[in-house]
């Protein structure tokens, strides 16, 4: 890997407001923007302190919470859960397709909960955990707003209006401290980075960056939900978080490979 422009201090980009804040306008429903170059420190955003559902963006906090556990000596990478059938959610995910019940490291757990977005992996941590757990840590760590109100695939507390909610700043916030190693300490924070540059899922804020640039996200989907938070190591590295709720998911999502084109500030391609 490669982490092109990693940390390194370059030629200030020029940041193209009118057209950010103008292509977002174009998106439908509830959208979310935030925005940091992590070298000026220069800031972007559009609703940013507002909360959004989550979808699987709920995963970047929890597992910020789990490194912190293990780094505090209150968990171990080695502790092993066992993925009861009782409990099986529909992927995304592998643990899905295990017809055993298979024990699984924490660390193994975290990886495909970030790597793959695994549903029952989430659960799984979800419940070892405990949801008052989560967040009374992320208020801990910062996080004022974001919440978890219900296990994934909850359909009765979804149906009471129970919704795991991020704020775009907060998320932005938690990234910039991997970024520069300040999440509780060097180690944690690059257990964190390393895992979140394995992101499987990549066709929004890397879409369009034709594998150019190294991208340490996380993405979340739903029924009219698209989300998606990272880093960008870009010649002037930045955050970016995206969330838009009651949306048009193919625009949205084309608006985030758009943006974040424009931002990493790649040349455009041209056939040889």
């Amino acid at each position: 890997m490669q982490y092109v422009g990693r940390r390194r201090r370059t030629m200030a980009r020029k940041l193209d407001k009118d057209y950010i804040l103008g292509r977002l306008s174009r998106v439908p429903g509830d959208v979310g923007f935030y925005f940091k170059d992590l070298t000026t420190g220069e800031e972007l955003g559009r609703n940013e302190n507002e909360m959004f559902q989550a979808a699987s963006v709920i995963k970047l906090p929890m597992f910020a919470v789990v490194a912190k556990f293990v780094a505090e000596g209150k968990a171990s990478w080695e502790d092993r859960l066992v993925a009861h059938n009782e409990e099986r959610v529909p992927p995304c995910g592998a643990l899905w397709f295990f017809e055993d019940e298979p024990s699984v490291r924490l660390k193994t757990l975290c990886g495909l909960m970030i790597t793959i977005s695994d549903n029952m992996a989430t659960n799984m941590i979800m419940r070892h955990f405990g949801i008052e757990t989560f967040n009374r840590e992320f208020r801990e760590i910062g996080l004022e707003k974001t919440h978890i109100e219900r296990l994934l695939f909850d359909s009765a507390a979804g149906a009471q209006g129970k919704q795991n909610k991020i704020v775009p700043r907060e998320m932005g916030c938690l990234l910039e401290r991997v970024y520069r190693h300040s999440f509780v300490n060097e180690t944690v924070s690059k257990c964190i980075e390393d895992t979140l540059l394995e992101q499987q899922i990549n066709h929004k804020i890397p879409g369009y960056l034709r594998g150019e640039v190294d991208v340490a996200h996380k993405t979340g989907e739903d029924d009219g939900i698209t989300n998606d938070v990272g880093i960008v190591y870009a010649r002037e590295p930045f955050v970016i978080c995206f969330a838009t709720n009651n949306t048009d998911v193919p625009e949205a999502e084309r608006a985030m490979r758009e943006i974040s084109l424009a931002l990493a500030d790649i040349p455009a391609w041209k056939a040889e």
